[in-house]
């Protein structure tokens, strides 16, 4: 029998299916990379989210891994070109997740458009103020997604209903405009945009993609939302735009303090994370545009189905 490994707690529904197709499920939740290191070659596949880095040296020790099961959309803790080198498939399920995404971003671009979280604190405190939450509306204004895959189409197409004009540049697709956007470039980004929401993924590339010199090519005074990585955004930079007025306001749900798991943000908080905290220009969540009782299940689905799909023989039978 096949044996597959689980480093992470995950939705129960994976764990079913993967036994009942015919494989042995382990686990091994919170031993730590030295005592996974001892027994992972005796697995085919590994279930994993966020908790260790699989990383080349890791992974040179799992000679009969076949397979990775990433439940999420990001692979920024997987060494995906070595897996590829050394004939490991690596799978994600980000088709799970992405209607909560898009429904997460468009809920944050609300509230920071009609000052909700600050209102209704003030309105528990006895507070009355009328004219200084008079709010932003939508329509007519111009949303510009970085990334269109998984989760920019999902806040695209959410979009829709509001008659707005929603544009986007993905460098790694073409001929993708459709009836929820534009496909543009990023001169039209920084020239028309009023809103820029971020749903690309966390690489060499993308690390600190947002700082002040990118900041300063929007001709506009924008909104900012971020609910791809938390480095994508230089903090400290965000901060000093927030000041200057050249980021009106910004909804995060992810930061540069999350620890690698992002179950918690790391002890020793940043002077920038301190100003966010305390800026009413700023909405922050913990990590949970993805994070719905229907995406659970869905991350699972997905995951399960595409690693039938890979490997469809009975394991023991290939």
């Amino acid at each position: 029998m096949q044996k597959v490994l689980f480093l992470d707690s995950v939705h129960p529904l994976i764990e079913k299916e993967l036994s009942g197709w015919g494989y042995q499920c382990d686990r091994l939740l919170k031993e730590s990379e030295a005592e996974i290191e001892k027994v992972i070659a005796e697995y085919c596949g590994i279930i994993i989210r966020s908790r260790i880095i699989l990383d080349a040296a890791i992974l040179s020790k799992a000679g009969s891994l076949k397979w990775i099961g990433r439940v999420g959309a990001g692979m920024e803790n997987i060494d995906t070109v070595y897996a590829q080198k050394q004939g490991i498939l690596c799978l994600n399920s980000p088709e799970g997740n992405r209607d909560a995404v898009g429904e997460h971003a468009l809920g944050m671009l609300l509230s920071l458009f009609n000052h909700l979280n600050r209102a209704d604190q003030q309105v528990r405190k006895g507070i009355w103020i009328r004219e200084g939450n008079r709010g932003t509306e939508i329509k007519g204004k111009t949303i510009a997604i970085i990334g269109y895959g998984n989760m920019g189409s999902a806040f695209a197409q959410r979009l829709k209903g509001f008659s707005c004009n929603v544009i986007s540049y993905d460098k790694y697709k073409k001929d993708y405009s459709d009836g929820n956007t534009l496909e543009t470039g990023m001169d039209e980004i920084f020239r028309t945009a009023d809103v820029l929401s971020l749903h690309v993924p966390l690489n060499n590339e993308t690390h600190y993609l947002v700082d002040t010199a990118f900041l300063e090519k929007f001709e506009k005074d924008i909104w900012l939302i971020n609910t791809a990585r938390g480095p994508v955004v230089n903090s400290a930079d965000l901060v000093s735009a927030l000041k200057t007025g050249k980021v009106k306001g910004a909804a995060l749900d992810v930061l540069e303090e999350e620890e690698n798991s992002f179950e918690k943000i790391a002890p020793a908080l940043s002077a920038p994370f301190t100003f966010l905290a305390a800026s009413d220009q700023v909405i922050l969540t913990p990590h949970i545009a993805g994070w719905t009782a229907e995406s659970n299940i869905k991350l699972a689905q997905v995951l399960v189905e595409k690693i039938k799909s890979a490997f469809p023989n009975i394991p023991g039978e290939e």
